[in-house]
């Protein structure tokens, strides 16, 4: 059995992480990113062209660990059909990337909610508007008014309330971006916290370095294509709220869907009366991951090793290999 992933988005982590863990190890996607893994940086025993080759993945006995690049390159009907086994639970994917199925399944596991804005022209407040599936921030935007969600709108191709199918309304909470990074091992029925950063936005984090008089001066509009992730260490007392939403999560994903397993994340915000509100899961490993190729404050707390969560994904697979147990982790 080899580990393999599409080369982007956590490659490098989730390749290093199962190299120290013993796993062959494989990169697929673009041609030019084959240096980047090869020998920028040398995580990949294997390299193939392709978004997803998988005549030549089945002939290297590969597993796929899916990162929200791929998902998103492959769609998610594609990789439902996909035929190399696939480290996860696939039918998660539709409630992730569906976002009326996404607040079910969030409601379910009675988590703090924003409000959702059916009819835009019920806007009556500041709110959020983003497109479906995973994008990276990519085209989301704030509006304030039935009027000015119209006037931004046709940017993501909404022109008419026919179009609204492909966009969620939010109202936009104020306070700390929180993005808690979750392990559940499906082996050892246990849900771990790994990590937890916060988000580094272009161009939503760039505007704060203009002036106020300047920005409306500008009539810039604000956009939050993710650039890059920075550590977070959460004040202590905080923690327990994190790890109970995290554990109600897996609780309404094993009603809902049959189980989420492996990494996930909670996305949301602190407000300034300490309440943990989520906006959204990404139900696979997430780029704030990357941070800590070398383990975490709190990994540091469980294990007496560097575990980064690609090396968690890669130890869980090595757990089932040796208790003849994949078949409960792979589809």
């Amino acid at each position: 059995m080899r580990i393999a992933t599409y080369a982007s988005h956590s490659a490098l982590q989730i390749l290093k992480g199962a190299k120290d863990e013993g796993f062959e190890t494989i990169a697929f996607g673009k041609a030019r990113a084959k240096p980047l893994y090869t020998r920028y940086f040398p995580v990949a025993d294997y390299f193939i062209g392709g978004t997803y080759p998988e005549k030549e993945l089945l002939e290297l006995e590969a597993v796929v660990i899916p990162t929200g690049s791929f998902v998103a390159h492959l769609g998610v009907e594609l990789v439902g059909d996909m035929k190399v086994p696939y480290y996860g639970n696939k039918e998660v994917l539709k409630w992730e990337s569906d976002r009326s199925l996404e607040r079910k399944w969030l409601e379910k596991a009675k988590l703090r909610l924003p409000r959702v804005y059916d009819d835009p022209d019920e806007i009556d407040g500041p709110v959020i508007v983003k497109p479906f599936g995973a994008k990276g921030g990519k085209g989301y935007f704030l509006a304030k008014s039935p009027r000015d969600f119209w006037e931004k709108a046709e940017r993501l191709g909404v022109r008419d309330k026919e179009d609204l199918k492909n966009i969620q309304i939010q109202e936009y909470v104020l306070g700390v971006p929180v993005y808690p990074h979750y392990f559940y091992s499906k082996l050892n029925r246990e849900l771990e916290l790994m990590s937890i950063d916060r988000r580094y936005e272009s161009n939503a984090d760039a505007i704060g370095r203009i002036p106020a008089k300047e920005q409306l001066d500008l009539e810039l509009n604000t956009n939050y294509t993710v650039i890059g992730n920075i550590p977070l260490v959460l004040r202590e007392s905080l923690l327990m709220d994190i790890i109970e939403a995290g554990e109600r999560t897996v609780k309404a994903a094993e009603e809902l869907m049959g189980g989420l397993w492996g990494p996930f994340c909670l996305e949301g915000v602190y407000t300034e009366d300490l309440e943990f509100v989520v906006f959204e899961i990404s139900a696979r490993i997430v780029a704030g991951t990357n941070p800590f190729v070398h383990g975490s404050p709190y990994s540091w707390l469980r294990y007496d090793k560097p575990v980064s969560t690609g090396r968690r994904i890669a130890m869980e697979l090595r757990q089932a290999l040796e208790e003849d147990r994949l078949g409960e982790v792979l589809t």
